[in-house]
C-alpha cells in the first residue's frame, strides 16, 4: 500500500504493470496514441484492482471518443483543455495533463475547475526542477486544486514534497522493456518503495 495516489504513464509491458499493481499503484496508464490495441488488452487480462487511465494527446474529439469506446478505460487522460466541456459528455473522471513551464496555469484551473478529477502538472522544461519557488507555486495550487506532480519527483524528495504541500500525489513514467521481463525501471521502483507504508 501506498502513502499518496500514485499514477504510472505510458505503461507498455506486463512486467511493469504487474510490479505497480503490486506495489498498490492506483492508477495505471497506457498510451492509447501508441500502445497496440491488442498488447493492451492483454495487458489488461491480467490485471485486477486497479484503474486503467486511458492516455491520449489527439485534440480531435472525434478520435478520442473512438480510442475511448475502443480501450475502455476506467480514467481518461487528455492534454485538450479547449475541448473539455465535449469530452466530459463521453462519461468518463478526466485527468487533464497541463505543462508548468507553458501553460497560464492560474486562468487554466479556474477555467476547468469542477470538470477534472486530477490535473497532471507535467513540465516541458527539461531543466525544471523543484526549486524553492516552484514548490511554493505548487503548494499555493494544490490547496485550491487536485494535483498529481508530474515533475521533480526522486527517491530523496517525495516524502518531504507530501509534506510541505497538499498534493493529491504523484505522476510517474514507466519504462520501454530491454527485452521482456527487463525494464530500466529503478528510479521508478525506488520511488515506490520510498511511498510505501507498513500498514
Amino acid at each position: 500500500m501506498l502513502k499518496t495516489t500514485v499514477k504510472v504513464s505510458m505503461l507498455n509491458n506486463l512486467s511493469d504493470a504487474r510490479y505497480c499493481a503490486g506495489m498498490g499503484v492506483d492508477l495505471l496508464g497506457f498510451s492509447m496514441d501508441e500502445l497496440d490495441f491488442e498488447k493492451f488488452k492483454e495487458m489488461r487480462g491480467w490485471l485486477a484492482g486497479v484503474q486503467v487511465v486511458g492516455e491520449t494527446d489527439s485534440t480531435d474529439i472525434s478520435k478520442i471518443i473512438e480510442l475511448t469506446e475502443n480501450y475502455q478505460p476506467d480514467y481518461l487522460q487528455v492534454s485538450a483543455w479547449e475541448n473539455l466541456a465535449e469530452i466530459q459528455r463521453i462519461g468518463l473522471p478526466i485527468i487533464l495533463k497541463v505543462d508548468f513551464a507553458t501553460a497560464n496555469l492560474p486562468a487554466l484551473f479556474q477555467t476547468t475547475k469542477g470538470m477534472v478529477e486530477y490535473f497532471l502538472l507535467e513540465n516541458s522544461d527539461e531543466f525544471g526542477v523543484i526549486d524553492e519557488a516552484t514548490l511554493s507555486q505548487v503548494d499555493a495550487w494544490s490547496f485550491q486544486y487536485p494535483i498529481l506532480l508530474g515533475f521533480g519527483a526522486k527517491e530523496s524528495n517525495v516524502n518531504d514534497l507530501l509534506e510541505q504541500t497538499q498534493l493529491k500525489g504523484f505522476a510517474l513514467k514507466g519504462n520501454d522493456e530491454i527485452r521482456p521481463g527487463f525494464g530500466d525501471f529503478d528510479e521508478l521502483m525506488n520511488i515506490l518503495e520510498v511511498l510505501e507504508t507498513d500498514d
